[in-house]
């Protein structure tokens, strides 16, 4: 293979340092590996991934490089693409919370909040939801945040070879999961948050779960801080490294921690807030040192802020049992009484023995809004809101019909990849995976 006189990944006018090479599309790689070593250089070109385990899912990176410094490192995304987007066309408006929660699987329910938050406001239902419901969301967005906050910081951890934080990481996030499964009958993948409200109230013994699990994990993060703040191992691999200044982010759409560790104190739930979140009292956790540290400690830091939320959340939540967690307007109200029981989730089983045997009108209504759901007019939304990575939105148009004529997701990881040849290029091999894990990009979000 001779080098291409055209670098197709190049900018207009950009002249060549080194040559190019395309594989065309059968990706074949020994012939570039045949060419470098016709040209007897010291540039090594590494394809590192997608199967790599520390590119946060099935991320490809070509990376070009001159013994251990890197010269080019390109992003190459698409490998876990599920047409997500697409195949909620064809499915109902309240069916789409079973799909977008599979984007970003470690943050699941941001993924349902942009979503329903976008179909309300196509619906004008957003000042008709139940407090409860809103507090509810609050809640389990918070805990959320905390469990992929956990994930980013245990397998930074693990790609630096600190074993214990990976293990401690995971450890409270499971503690997290247990309390997502007994409300909603799923440790991920949960399609709780529907338009209108949530599928389902809380079990009778959620507060006594949730004081357990505060006290739990709140004690356990400081064991993380202690591993990692101060350690000179960590801080040798982590300071001055990934750095990325506030004009970089602006320029590249970059947000959340990366954004607030330039300084800039943006975010959504202030800035723009939505579920009630002005009525919370929480600060913005922000940083100067713009590199992977800083990303690291505002992690941390957000997570004691998202601890306040939810204790919060959990004392409105103790003075509204039996309030309504779904939207009155028979219109939109998903019919079903959903119970978690020892088979998982289900519907109660009064609510069957109505409808199947005392209520026919119910079991129509039933039926309709199962098989058909319901209209939503015509128009289009962007709710955009602050995920654990930055801002995720959802953009929703609808015809009129009772399916969704387009819904796309502006995820933070997507725009965030984009930094990855800024925050690598000049820099160490092994520091790859440590600007990458800056970013926490997962990539179902990326691809969907």
């Amino acid at each position: 293979m001779k080098p291409s006189s055209t670098d197709f990944y190049a900018e207009p006018g950009h002249e060549e340092d080194y040559p190019a090479y395309d594989v065309g599309a059968a990706g074949d790689f020994d012939a570039v590996q045949a060419a470098q070593k016709e040209r007897d250089d010291q540039v090594l070109v590494i394809n590192m991934g997608p199967q790599h385990p520390s590119t946060h899912g099935v991320l490809r990176l070509l990376v070009e490089c001159d013994g251990e410094t890197v010269l080019s490192c390109r992003p190459s995304i698409g490998f876990l693409h599920t047409g997500i987007e697409k195949n909620m066309e064809y499915r109902t408006w309240a069916q789409g919370s079973a799909f977008v929660t599979r984007m970003d699987y470690v943050a699941p329910f941001f993924n349902e909040a942009a979503y329903v938050f976008s179909v309300e406001r196509l619906l004008d239902i957003e000042d008709k939801i139940p407090q409860r419901a809103k507090d509810i969301r609050v809640l389990f967005m918070e805990l959320c945040r905390i469990a992929s906050h956990l994930v980013a910081m245990a397998t930074a951890g693990l790609e630096l070879g600190a074993l214990t934080v990976y293990m401690n990481g995971y450890r409270e996030r499971e503690v997290i999961f247990d309390f997502f499964e007994a409300v909603t009958g799923l440790r991920m993948n949960h399609e709780y948050f529907r338009p209108g409200g949530v599928a389902n109230d809380l079990p009778e013994n959620a507060i006594s779960q949730l004081h357990q699990l505060i006290d739990w994990v709140e004690p356990r993060l400081k064991e993380i801080h202690d591993f990692c703040d101060d350690n000179p191992i960590f801080q040798g691999r982590t300071k001055n490294t990934a750095y990325m200044d506030q004009t970089a982010c602006f320029a590249l759409g970059i947000t959340g921690p990366r954004l607030r560790a330039t300084g800039f104190e943006w975010d959504l739930r202030k800035k723009q807030p939505y579920c009630g979140y002005e009525t919370y009292d929480f600060d913005v956790p922000t940083r100067t040192g713009a590199d992977a540290y800083d990303a690291y400690r505002i992690r941390m830091d957000e997570m004691v802020e998202s601890l306040k939320i939810v204790k919060q959340a959990t004392d409105r939540l103790e003075r509204s049992v039996g309030e309504p967690v779904m939207i009155q307007d028979p219109q939109y109200k998903w019919p079903a009484k959903l119970v978690v029981g020892p088979d998982g989730q289900g519907n109660a089983f009064s609510h069957v023995k109505d409808i199947m045997g005392e209520n026919m009108e119910g079991l129509i209504h039933h039926f309709k809004m199962v098989s058909s759901g319901f209209k939503v007019p015509a128009g289009q939304a962007y709710v955009p809101i602050e995920s654990p990575k930055g801002e995720i939105g959802c953009h929703v148009v609808s015809d009129g019909g009772t399916h969704p004529y387009r819904v796309h997701m502006r995820d933070p990881g997507f725009n965030n990849l984009q930094a990855i040849p800024l925050l690598t290029e000049g820099g160490m091999i092994a520091d790859i995976v440590v600007s990458i894990a800056s970013l926490d990009p997962v990539l179902g979000g990326v691809d969907r």
